[in-house]
């Protein structure tokens, strides 16, 4: 089942892709979780994201599946606006270096603990919005699986991960590169606006049997540049989350971006840098795909 966040008439709320017709005739449909007729499971909650993980998604899932929906509270999946899934999480964890193909491809000795940083949520942008850069600096693309925290998870111990895991998604960690190198760390490197594409939907985290063995690519205009698997990471994700609660709370909605794979735009001949009119594609499987172009920001920083 497929959680989104969308727009239809001027506002914005949370839906469920389900797809009615078999085949060639298949229709993919959104229920519309404002919508005074939504399912019996939806009325109770507020039409966000954010309060549907607080109910729990695998949870919200298997009740939408027992109930008969009314074909009222349907809208066409094309007739309405997809937003970033999670538009508002707490934080963005995210975990550098964390790819054997990626460390191969550098020469980079593997860290031997899990390499964090924060990014804000205000970087977060939804499927089709602009990353808007600035031409001058050397941007890259950063395709990665994104964890999406289920309940507070405080100094947890692997065994226990899957409990506070509530789904997946797709995320794109979009960092100015020589930002980084110049800083030494990470803050500003990984904090502009519009750096943090994500979606174009949740998956709840039984939809997914194996986190770990999943394709994953990244292609620019049309021309793929990153091709790998989550089988790469160097720290799983069980590892990451016990790393991260030893070192800060994490609360429903935050978000865990577990690292890129080979072919960032430096590892590239020549270079890979982002430019404006540059089309991206993330696909992940069972996850979809997430595609955002790429435009000149209007005011440099």
């Amino acid at each position: 089942m497929r959680f989104i966040t969308f727009e239809h008439a001027g506002l914005a709320r949370a839906g469920v892709i389900t797809t009615l017709g078999q085949d060639k005739d298949a229709v993919d449909y959104v229920v519309d979780g404002a919508h005074p007729l939504r399912p019996a499971v939806l009325q109770d909650l507020q039409p966000a994201m954010l309060a549907w993980i607080n109910y729990g998604l695998q949870a919200l899932a298997r009740r939408l599946a027992s109930e008969l929906i009314n074909d009222q509270c349907l809208l066409p999946l094309s007739a309405v606006t997809i937003l970033a899934p999670l538009p508002n999480p707490g934080k963005i964890v995210g975990a550098a270096f964390n790819y054997r193909d990626g460390l191969l491809q550098t020469k980079r000795t593997p860290p031997e603990q899990p390499v964090i940083f924060i990014k804000s949520a205000s970087t977060i942008i939804g499927p089709e919005d602009m990353i808007r850069i600035n031409p001058a600096n050397h941007v890259t693309y950063e395709a990665e699986l994104a964890v999406i925290i289920g309940k507070q998870a405080l100094k947890i111990d692997r065994r226990d991960v899957a409990d506070y895991i509530c789904g997946y998604t797709i995320f794109n960690d979009v960092s100015v590169t020589n930002y980084v190198k110049h800083d030494g760390g990470f803050v500003r490197g990984k904090n502009q606006k519009t750096s943090g594409p994500l979606g174009p939907w949740i998956l709840p985290a039984d939809a997914i049997v194996d986190p770990h063995d999943l394709a994953i690519t990244l292609a620019a205009n049309g021309v793929r540049l990153q091709d790998s698997s989550t089988s790469q990471m160097l720290f799983r994700i069980d590892e990451l989350i016990e790393f991260i609660s030893a070192q800060m709370p994490l609360e429903p909605g935050d978000i865990i971006a577990t690292g890129t794979p080979a072919g960032v735009a430096a590892n590239h001949e020549p270079p890979a840098w982002l430019v404006p009119g540059m089309s991206l594609s993330i696909s992940i499987e069972k996850l979809g795909v997430l595609r955002n172009k790429v435009e000149r920001e209007h005011n440099h920083v």
